[in-house]
């Protein structure tokens, strides 16, 4: 940028910051100013509220004397007292009120001694009445003590409410200057503002072309450095899937070789047991218990050898099928964890990587729910539609919380992996204390071939 629209830069920048503050001051004036106004409004309109109140209870008071006065009813006594009540609340009010503000003291003494006169003057006609001294209370009734006592507290009160007038009157005018200010100010302070924010718009547009070509070369920028990490995923991804594979191919090579010469070997020492325990005699019992121990050894490890060999490559999945193979998974892991499992495996037919994807899957969820879940039943589903194959298992246990899983879940990772792979969705539902449920979908035609196998 050059030397001219920096300096130029320089001046409108200060200008529009000043004429801000003075746009926030002149206007944090007016409204205090304004609000000390209608402060005092609400407490005159208080005030006057209180006056009238106090007129109207005055006059509910003497109706409800009058009329038990002249009728003997109690009924209209119980008016009376309220209003009576009243009146002393009303007057504690008013006197707070005129305290606190500039209205005449002497003024509201002046009605507080007429209102005590006319309340004494109708308490001592009550009191005649009550007594039944009926000449007493008529005269007392009869004279002009009442309406004059109650024409000077009209009187009082409507000074007051005059003075309330008059204070209303000038916080209005108060308050219309305050509003009048503010609006001269502003006006002005506008105008000033928007002088510096055209000259600051002249020197934003050098800025913003300048922006807009730096914006596309981190356009350009993000574009390549997205293509790299796509082509890295790309690649990271068919390099796991591929060592999947292998590790698919070395537990098949494995388990053959286990199969194979493992199982010959164990078969050939089991057939030189027999040899051996044929040509013993009777008396050699010592040595027909070490005969039977070792072949009950050797069982033992062929046992051994047959899970482990279904555990790296089930023969049941390539011999019998998915469903069997999943029926066989379920009972072993029933009886081994004492589990109620229950299965409803519908007939699918898939390709064999499609098939072992979904064996792996319900193995590693039935081997997460021995570890974790602490749970009493499990639901084993398959069930076959013409575009997918829904795979479900669910369980009663603790269940957890799916957004706090650890990065260092990897049997989770693993069978989300491994079914995305086969071109699936994975969903994992669970809740604290009320069981999980993990489900997958997965098409009929894979989206690609390769498997994933991954542990906790």
């Amino acid at each position: 940028m050059a030397w001219s629209k920096i300096k130029k830069l320089a001046i409108s920048l200060p200008i529009a910051v000043a004429a801000t503050l003075a746009l926030v001051a002149i206007n944090e004036v007016g409204f205090r100013y304004s609000v000390e106004a209608l402060q005092q409004v609400e407490h005159t309109q208080a005030l006057r509220n209180s006056v009238t109140q106090l007129l109207q209870s005055m006059l509910d008071a003497e109706t409800g004397h009058r009329g038990y006065l002249l009728t003997g009813d109690e009924r209209y006594l119980e008016p009376y007292e309220q209003a009576i009540s009243t009146v002393n609340t009303n007057l504690d009010q008013l006197r707070t009120l005129v305290v606190s503000s500039d209205a005449d003291v002497a003024e509201f003494g002046q009605l507080s001694r007429q209102i005590s006169r006319k309340l004494a003057e109708m308490d001592l006609s009550l009191r005649l009445r009550r007594e039944g001294n009926e000449d007493a209370w008529k005269f007392v009734l009869s004279t002009d003590v009442g309406l004059e006592n109650m024409q000077a507290v009209r009187q009082h009160a409507k000074q007051l409410i005059a003075f309330t007038a008059a204070e209303m009157d000038r916080d209005q005018t108060k308050i219309r200057q305050s509003l009048l200010l503010s609006r001269l100010g502003i006006s002005a302070i506008s105008a000033i503002g928007l002088l510096a924010f055209y000259m600051y718009l002249r020197q934003t547009q050098a800025l913003q072309r300048a922006n807009e070509r730096q914006q596309a070369s981190l356009e350009a920028e993000r574009a390549r450095l997205e293509g790299l990490v796509r082509a890295r995923t790309e690649s990271l991804s068919e390099l796991a899937s591929h060592l999947q594979q292998v590790r698919e191919d070395e537990r098949g090579h494995l388990a053959r070789e286990l199969h194979d010469e493992l199982g010959a070997l164990l078969t050939a020492a089991k057939l030189d047991v027999a040899r051996l325990k044929s040509r013993m005699t009777s008396e050699s019992q010592e040595v027909a218990d070490r005969l039977k121990h070792l072949t009950e050894t050797l069982n033992g490890v062929i046992a051994l050898k047959r899970r482990i060999i279904e555990d790296l490559r089930p023969s049941s999945l390539s011999n019998l099928g998915l469903t069997a193979a999943i029926e066989i998974l379920t009972r072993e892991f029933s009886e081994r964890a004492g589990l109620d499992v229950q299965i409803n495996v519908e007939p699918v037919t898939l390709p064999p990587p499609t098939q072992l994807t979904i064996y792996r899957m319900v193995q590693e969820a039935l081997n997460n729910i021995a570890k974790y879940a602490a749970a009493q039943h499990v639901l084993v589903t398959v069930h076959n539609y013409p575009t997918h194959v829904a795979v479900q298992i669910r369980d009663d246990g603790s269940g957890f919380d799916v957004s706090a899983v650890r990065r260092s879940a990897h049997g989770l990772l693993g069978m989300r992996h491994r079914v995305e792979a086969a071109g699936g969705r994975l969903t994992v539902e669970s809740k604290p204390g009320e069981g999980t449920v993990v489900s997958a979908i997965i098409p009929v035609v894979p989206a690609a071939p390769a498997l994933v196998d991954a542990a906790i």
